[in-house]
């Protein structure tokens, strides 16, 4: 082979090839990013809205629908499905495999750009492609207010957004913080309902003249030679802001302050969140597509310690790490690390021992690093990362890179024996083997490269092991090919493996058992049905995925239909608070090493992790016979977390999608339906999405119009009445500068439907 003789006529050239992919597979090495899973892109897309204080018919009807309309026809578009709560609405789009999202992002903009003007207070609709699984958070932190430092956690939240964010995000790696909680501050207008009865000032009234206060631009006008712009500041202050006149009463001015007290404040908590009991404002970090995992960890960490001692325990506060993905990925790799290195001393140590030759062993297990080394190289150039996948492939490739030069080699001493020269033997026993290997090598490429290929997440997951294995067993045949070849004439000794009696009675005894036609069809016929009929007997549960723990408990909550977030705080929190509290402190056991706990309208979550992990299944149990037993109402869900959780589902979870015109006999159907498969699988998790009882009581007011003209009312006022009596009425923005307040018209805290 031209390959072959080449390398043996220029052995520097090869040892310079080898060097140097040796020196740039280190390289690559060490600038993998390094991450527990491969990146999975999964062809979808989501539009979000906010429209404060709507309730989730108002959604539909004024933002959903209409963004559905535009989006219909999407080329590619498989499927699209609405979530709507109060106040929010999300449009989840699913294409088909192998669509540019890129131009996809471009068509939904584009579509979004004919949508008809949404209401005024509503955000406009956010796009963002992907989707939200938790292979893109980085990790979680909370910022925890100590016991004894005054004030709400809440009053901290413009801190965290000004000083603590901020120095996040810049680190190298993050692509955003996102901060859970209450929202921020508003300019609000409460009105003293009483007072402005008595000064005969109707609610519409207050609304269309707070909503007028503010600037005017003019254009500009020319001055003689100069040109003026004209603007009329008619934006108040928020501390003046109460010196607005609404009208006069017996010759004297009313003014806002006098029926409404005017502050900058926050609006009603709804979100609530605590860690190891203390109250929390939590943070999870993204992290940017491609990024090093371990190295941007390691650096949040440091950044992170650095704002606890600069900016907030002098405030006595504190930020605790709840999720640290670092454990488990140098947990991962270093097993798999091991494993390598464990095959590779078995791999060598087995070639040793059937060939006897130290050389000979030597020259042929280089073909292991130089594979390898070669692989980090592609690896690199490909834009792949080093996973758990990666490395299982690595793992796995270290027997099978020796195959080619074993038998390279073996054919090489063979002729040698025979009276060939060094350079004659290594040319003609390379050839003789070089079109079987290149066959062998093949067939073993074409089992993985459709796996490449694959575009689905199963392909994406899997296709750093397809990868891993094919670059590294095709290497190893040119490795055998040409620098075998090239350093056995130095290394390889004829007649040097000594003689093992052992083989010659296994070749004798091979000889006579399969001595004459029957014996032979014998051992052929049982070689194939043994197998077969093993593997039908001891073929393993089917599953998607292994199910991977990661020593943390979880628990999703259903809390009582219609019961607030403030009354949910007030009630139920205190006792899971309690009940916690001694396993965090070391009372009782297991340890825990942090907990978490998240309240919003409707739900929650509650997070523990434990210091001895061989305790999990220990805690799993008294978390759901101790912890959240016993609360009224309220249904709890515990399992312990899976690693494998974000990954296109599992055989331990069937979802069942519901549809019906009737939006009421829809939710009775999906309750009836869920507490028939909680009797039917008991211990199930089974939850109806969203919650079908969780529905709160709804107050409706009805317009008489006959009465409202009476009164000289329309029915837009009267819905801005019942939206101040409720969460608050929008009236604009106000900025100082710096930030973009909303303007919220309530009623006082002495009024009361």
């Amino acid at each position: 082979m031209k390959l072959t003789e080449s390398s043996l006529a220029n052995p520097a050239a090869v040892a310079v090839v080898v060097a140097l992919a040796a020196l740039f597979g280190l390289l690559a090495l060490l600038d993998l990013p390094v991450q527990l899973f491969p990146d999975i892109d999964r062809p979808q897309a989501s539009v979000t809205t906010l429209w404060r204080a709507a309730s989730p018919q108002e959604m539909e009807a004024e933002i959903v629908e209409p963004i559905e309309t535009v989006l219909e026809g999407i080329p590619g578009l498989e499927q699209m499905e609405a979530n709507v709560n109060t106040g929010f609405s999300a449009i989840n789009l699913t294409f088909s495999v192998g669509t540019d999202m890129d131009a996809s992002l471009v068509e939904i903009l584009a579509r979004l750009n004919r949508l008809q003007p949404l209401p005024r207070d509503a955000t406009p609709p956010q796009v963002a492609l992907g989707s939200d699984d938790a292979n893109q958070s980085l990790t979680y932190f909370f910022v925890q207010k100590l016991p004894g430092t005054p004030g709400d956690i809440n009053d901290y939240r413009r801190l965290i957004e000004d000083r603590v964010v901020p120095r996040i995000t810049s680190v190298e790696g993050v692509a955003g913080v996102d901060i859970n909680g209450a929202g921020g501050e508003e300019l609000s207008i409460e009105v003293d309902l009483d007072l402005a009865a008595a000064y005969g000032i109707p609610l519409p009234q207050v609304a269309e003249v707070a909503a007028r206060a503010t600037d005017v631009s003019g254009g500009s006008f020319d001055a003689g030679r100069r040109q003026v712009i004209l603007r009329f500041a008619g934006r108040y202050e928020p501390e003046a802001l109460g010196e607005l006149i609404l009208a006069w009463r017996d010759g004297r001015p009313v003014r806002l302050g006098d029926i409404a007290t005017v502050s900058v404040k926050r609006p009603e908590q709804v979100f609530f969140a605590y860690q190891n009991g203390n109250p929390a404002i939590g943070l999870r970090i993204r992290r940017e597509s491609g990024a090093n995992v371990l190295a941007t960890l390691g650096e949040v960490k440091r950044v992170v310690a650095e704002v606890r001692g600069q900016e907030l325990a002098p405030r006595g506060l504190d930020i605790v790490q709840s999720f640290d993905a670092s454990l488990f990925i140098n947990r991962a790799i270093g097993l798999l690390s091991g494993s390598l290195f464990a095959g590779v001393a078995l791999a060598v140590g087995c070639l040793w021992w059937f060939l006897r030759d130290a050389r000979a062993t030597l020259l042929i297990a280089t073909a292991i690093p130089i594979s390898l080394l070669a692989t980090f190289i592609v690896l690199q150039l490909t834009g792949r990362s080093l996973n758990v996948i990666s490395l299982a492939g690595l793992a796995f490739a270290v027997g099978m890179v020796m195959d080619a030069a074993v038998v390279v080699a073996e054919n090489i001493v063979r002729l040698r024996e025979a009276g060939l020269g060094a350079a004659k033997a290594a040319i003609e026993g390379t050839r003789q083997v070089a079109g079987a290997l290149l066959a062998s090598t093949l067939t073993t490429v074409a089992v993985f490269v459709p796996v490449i290929f694959m575009r689905d997440v199963e392909g994406q997951l899997f296709s750093d092991l397809a990868l891993t294995i094919s670059i590294a067993v095709g290497i190893s045949l040119l490795v055998a090919l040409t620098v075998l070849p090239a350093a056995a004439g130095r290394l390889l000794r004829p007649g040097a493996a000594a003689a093992d009696p052992g083989y010659s009675w296994l070749a004798a005894w091979t000889l006579r058992a399969t001595d004459g036609r029957r014996r032979q069809w014998a051992w052929v016929l049982g070689g194939v049905l043994v197998p077969v009929l093993a593997s039908a007997l001891l073929l393993p549960r089917v599953d998607y995925l292994p199910p991977v723990k990661r020593a943390a408990v979880d628990v999703w909550f259903n809390f009582p239909p219609g019961m607030g977030p403030a009354a949910v705080d007030r009630e139920i929190a205190p006792r899971l608070l309690e009940r916690m509290r001694p396993f965090m402190e070391g009372e009782r056991g297991p340890q825990l090493s942090n907990w978490y706990l998240n309240l919003w309208p409707n739900g929650g979550t509650l997070g523990a992790r434990v210091v001895d992990e061989s305790r999990i299944g220990e805690l799993e149990k008294i978390i759901r016979d101790e912890v959240v037993a016993g609360l009224p109402d309220t249904r709890a869900f515990v399992a312990e977390g899976n690693l494998f959780g974000g990954f296109g589902g599992s055989s331990r979870a069937i979802a069942i999608h519901l549809q019906h015109g009737d939006g009421e006999a829809l939710n009775a159907a999906a309750e009836q339906g869920r507490r028939l498969l909680a009797e039917k699988f008991p211990g199930a998790n089974v939850q109806a999405w969203p919650n079908a009882d969780g529905a709160a009581e709804e107050l409706r007011v009805l317009p008489d119009d006959r009465r409202l003209a009476e009164a000289g009312w329309r029915r837009p006022e009267l819905g801005t009445v019942v939206r101040v009596l409720g969460e608050g009425a929008w009236l604009g923005e106000h900025f100082d500068g710096e930030r973009r307040l909303p303007i919220v018209l309530r009623a006082g805290p002495a009024a009361g439907l």
